[in-house]
């Protein structure tokens, strides 16, 4: 695949879906500062860092250690689960450019979603930003033995689409989402959520809705 890669064309492109497709770090934050405040502990910046792009049990096991409930995971995980599920399925809204992109390769290229987000949560997202049924693979981080950053969810959507990694895109907007593509030997277009100086990507590009994007999208 050439170094320009919105001069090529890709055996497919499997996106990642929070931050990314669906604005739901917003609930997330949400969510999580509820869990915080419940136990009287503060939630800003610094504590929203420890979090984002990583996966369920991954963000379970770190908040029951900063609580000191280790050992009280099912529980926490209840407890996020049920609060980010009512916040994105009321709140949340396609990211910029996100839906006018996947329309614009679908049918020119096969298109996946690989979601460090247990199924539940990815299908609330999806139907919440009319996403359903637009992809050919979505798969969630509890369908796969390890979530991101290993490379499992990436090379299943992989090989669900048919599709060599080696010549398929992954879309990221995190770190631990960049390093899974990676690891998956894939190429990256980064869209970061946060920190875009050294992002471990490809190309990176400051939303979806870069014009440059829809133009390459349409032209496969």
């Amino acid at each position: 695949m050439p170094a320009d890669l919105l001069a090529s064309r890709p055996d497919g492109v499997v996106f990642d879906c929070d931050g990314l497709l669906v604005d739901t770090e917003p609930c997330w934050t949400v969510a999580e500062s509820a869990v915080f405040a419940a136990r009287g502990l503060p939630y800003g910046p610094a504590e929203k860092a420890l979090f984002i792009g990583k996966s369920v049990p991954a963000t379970v096991e770190l908040m029951a250690a900063f609580f000191g409930e280790v050992g009280n995971d099912d529980a926490i995980r209840e407890e996020v689960m049920s609060t980010v599920g009512d916040v994105i399925g009321g709140q949340a809204e396609p990211m910029p450019g996100a839906l006018e992109l996947v329309r614009a390769l679908s049918g020119r290229t096969p298109i996946g979603v690989a979601s460090n987000s247990p199924r539940v949560i990815l299908d609330i997202a999806l139907q919440r930003a009319g996403l359903t049924g637009a992809f050919g693979a979505v798969i969630a981080a509890d369908e796969v033995p390890v979530g991101k950053p290993a490379p499992d969810l990436y090379l299943a959507a992989c090989r669900l689409l048919g599709a060599d990694p080696a010549a398929c895109i992954a879309f990221e907007d995190t770190r631990t989402g960049a390093v899974a593509a990676r690891a998956a030997g894939m190429w990256v277009v980064a869209v970061p959520s946060l920190e875009p100086d050294g992002f471990p990507a490809d190309l990176v590009l400051g939303s979806l809705a870069d014009p440059r994007l829809l133009a390459w999208a349409s032209s496969l």
